[in-house]
């Protein structure tokens, strides 16, 4: 009795392992490796896409309008720029900083501006030339009060509109940036893009 017993109670044991280690392996995960600028829209929330696809467009369009051909005959040099705050207004997260590199890095590809580096850049530069007073030689090291003060700032918002009904959804980005010019305030640039997209889900609630 005792021996049909123990029979038994490995057995169950064995269907018990089967049935754990099988649950496992339906339960993995399957990845797949694709490139970096494949459009990719799973969700239908702000992307890298989008963010990729705004940027070169928006930046496109301010190199080609006339404020930068005036600058360079007033001043005889490209313009120094940066990029300040872009605020994000929508109703989902959305990583800005991807967006602001994005447009920086356009930027200055494209050859056609100076760019100077961010507010939080300039501070841990600022910290390296302080140390090399210090510490490096008066050959090598780099003065104090040489920086290049930008001449414009570029700023702006992404804004988004949703509408819902019955498993039906529209979203609507836009995004608004502003080129000012760091001596008048004045702005000399205004440009504006949108993005529409639907989504449809079953039994989803919104």
């Amino acid at each position: 009795m005792q021996q049909r017993f123990n029979v038994m109670r490995r057995i169950l044991v064995l269907l018990v392992l089967t049935a754990v280690f099988g649950m496992s392996a339906c339960g993995g995960k399957s990845v797949k490796r694709i490139a970096a600028d494949e459009v990719t829209d799973l969700s239908g929330e702000w992307n890298d896409t989008d963010s990729r696809l705004v940027s070169r467009e928006m930046v496109d369009d301010l190199l080609a309008q006339r404020w930068l051909s005036r600058f360079r005959s007033a001043n005889g040099r490209p313009p120094a720029v940066i990029v300040g705050r872009i605020r994000n207004l929508s109703h989902e997260h959305i990583n800005t900083r991807t967006f602001i590199a994005d447009i920086e890095r356009a930027l200055i590809n494209s050859g056609e501006v100076d760019f100077v580096a961010s507010a939080d850049e300039r501070a841990d530069i600022r910290k390296e030339r302080m140390d090399q007073d210090l510490n490096a030689s008066a050959a090598t090291r780099k003065a104090m009060g040489e920086e290049i003060g930008a001449d414009f700032m570029l700023k702006g918002s992404i804004n988004t509109i949703v509408d819902a009904v019955k498993g039906q959804q529209a979203r609507f980005y836009q995004v608004d940036l502003n080129l000012i010019d760091l001596q008048t305030n004045r702005k000399v640039w205004a440009g504006q893009k949108k993005i529409k997209k639907t989504i449809s889900r079953s039994s989803v609630r919104w």
